[in-house]
């Protein structure tokens, strides 16, 4: 069942926070910690400017020592592909479920898959997402699906994390699991 932590998954961190929280950077912070050459699963497509900007920027703050996966519908086979051994950081789960509703894929069964395959992956995976229910309501029924299919992931990735931790101003606070460095 979701709602219940499995065995096997202790390798799993998820660092929610909102936009601009400084989760992305706490979550780096925590993936450098676990080893010195890690791979950097990156989710967002580059359709834009703006978003060309925002992907350089992530680059040059994470410096050396990553492997960049770029791959906005990473899924299992791809989890296989991964270096053995490499802690890593996959940023993020809102632009990933973004592609998968617009793929009209199943993104409930994808969620399921995507933790199980991250889970046998023999090193730390940090996974960060958006908390999107802090808001106001959505004015359209499209980003109204969105946020409640958002608030389903995170509860799905969080109850078989080992750690989860929040963050807001910059600042890290435990949900569950050993607290924050």
């Amino acid at each position: 069942p979701c709602h219940m932590s499995r065995t096997g998954y202790q390798n799993i961190t998820l660092v929610l926070g909102g936009a601009r929280s400084g989760k992305s950077t706490y979550a780096e912070k925590l993936t450098i910690a676990a080893g010195t050459e890690r791979v950097y699963v990156a989710t967002a497509a580059q359709c834009d400017t703006e978003m060309d900007a925002r992907i350089a920027a992530h680059r040059q703050r994470r410096g050396v020592g990553w492997t960049t996966v770029e791959a906005p519908r990473f899924g299992p086979k791809d989890v296989v592909a991964l270096p053995a051994g490499q802690p890593v950081l996959f940023d993020c789960l809102t632009l990933w479920l973004a592609a998968a509703m617009e793929a009209e894929a199943d993104w409930a069964a994808e969620t399921t898959a995507l933790i199980d395959a991250l889970a046998s992956h023999n090193a730390p995976v940090v996974m960060v997402s958006n908390e999107l229910g802090m808001g106001l309501v959505p004015e359209t029924p499209l980003g109204r699906r969105f946020r409640d299919a958002q608030g389903t992931v995170n509860q799905m990735v969080a109850a078989q994390a080992s750690r989860v931790v929040f963050v807001a101003a910059g600042l890290p606070l435990s949900l569950k699991g050993a607290g924050p460095s």
